[in-house]
């Protein structure tokens, strides 16, 4: 506050220790604060921490307008009562802030978390029919936390918007309610008219849902439109959930020396990120990283890249300003008189390399026995054999 009466523009602080406090102001209103205890999770530099906490302040800002709506935050009447009403968004800030389900990453990354299903063109139909019959133009199919199929509408929903909705429904989905109707806000969209998020429970870890208008009533369209369109599709949805955790198909096939993977599609904004357990893994051989320290590597991975070497798409909520200044702070980027497209970090526990085309950009953990000179073959290998695979997937 003493730095912006001054005219300087302070954005976070570090304490000796190594913690981080970072702020925002939003709509001139809120501000919202993050601390840090630092040497989040055992790595990751204080610029990294930077970027984590400016993250979560965004994320947490436009989860309070999708449950609240834009208007009760900035014109507040009754604080006491905008603390109760805040309490509803609690559940979805600590998924935020605890990153409870692994291979989450679009907090991080704002790009819509996907699962590509064996049977694309099946469940694309039954989503577009099923949101039609809803009277709707927005619905979506979520397999793990993560989005197998949608209408084009909803692809067409701000990627920060889309990464929230997802979130809202894994949180509906864990209060074990078999459908429910909930109003929200979209926080670019419509941020002061709200709309239904009619949810059904399928099976264990599927759910679908539609944005829609007054009708139909939740009533109607769980005992008419769902067992309509989902009951005769019982075993497909059964073949997506088998896809899991690694959310790419059978029809994939990773090369063995592939630890873990991030895959974003530059003009979709949507990803697909997967870590393999090794099943033959040499007994001389360096200990590989358990599977949870895998994802925090690769999202560590993930943000240095962004930080240092590759473009990062600009969020909604960044102000001209902030962007000028984010820009003019990243001194070590404007020391290129090009566009970095490949990266390489080799760290203690296994060794990183990022790719980046003008439509994706691959991040891959890979283990230390593999040469450093055969990381660029094992990355564009990779992302062939994807793209080759799922070519024809709207996902990707």
């Amino acid at each position: 506050m003493f730095g912006s009466g001054q005219g300087v523009a302070l954005s976070c602080c570090e304490t000796e220790g190594g913690g981080k406090v970072a702020w925002r102001v939003f709509q001139d209103s809120v501000m919202l604060i993050a601390v840090s205890g630092g040497g989040r999770h055992g790595a990751g530099s204080s610029k990294e921490e930077e970027v984590h906490l400016q993250r979560l302040l965004e994320n947490v800002w436009n989860c309070m307008v999708l449950v609240l709506g834009q208007d009760e935050l900035t014109n507040m009447r009754n604080v006491e009562r905008l603390k109760r009403d805040l309490r509803s968004c609690f559940s979805i800030i600590d998924q935020l802030l605890e990153d409870r389900q692994e291979g989450i990453l679009g907090n991080l990354t704002h790009c819509t978390d996907s699962l590509i299903p064996p049977n694309t063109t099946v469940i694309q139909e039954a989503v577009d029919s099923f949101a039609k019959a809803a009277d709707s133009e927005f619905g979506c199919l979520i397999v793990h936390g993560r989005i197998a199929a949608a209408t084009e509408k909803w692809w067409r929903l701000a990627p920060q918007e889309v990464v929230l909705l997802s979130a809202l429904v894994r949180t509906l989905s864990g209060s074990g309610s078999a459908s429910c109707d909930y109003p929200v806000f979209l926080p670019q969209g419509s941020p002061t008219v709200a709309h239904r998020l009619l949810r059904f429970h399928l099976l264990p870890g599927a759910d679908v849902c539609v944005l829609c208008g007054p009708t139909p009533s939740l009533h109607r369209a769980e005992t008419e439109l769902v067992g309509r369109f989902w009951s005769p599709l019982v075993e497909t949805l059964r073949d997506c959930l088998a896809v899991g955790e690694r959310c790419l198909p059978g029809s994939v096939s990773l090369r063995p020396d592939v630890l873990a993977l991030l895959l974003i599609n530059r003009e979709t904004r949507r990803s697909v990120s997967c870590v393999r357990t090794s099943t033959n893994h040499p007994p001389c051989a360096p200990l590989l990283p358990s599977k949870a320290r895998c994802w925090e590597l690769l999202k560590l991975f993930y943000i240095f890249s962004i930080k240092h070497y590759f473009m990062q798409e600009e969020t909604l909520c960044v102000t001209p300003e902030e962007r000028a200044h984010k820009t003019n702070t990243e001194d070590f980027v404007h020391g290129f008189s090009h566009q970095p497209i490949h990266c390489y970090l080799v760290t203690e526990e296994c060794k990183s390399y990022g790719l980046q085309t003008p439509q994706h950009q691959l991040f891959l953990l890979i283990p230390l026995s593999v040469p450093t000179f055969a990381l660029r073959t094992v990355a564009t290998q990779t992302l062939s054999d994807i793209v080759a695979a799922t070519g024809l997937s709207p996902l990707m």
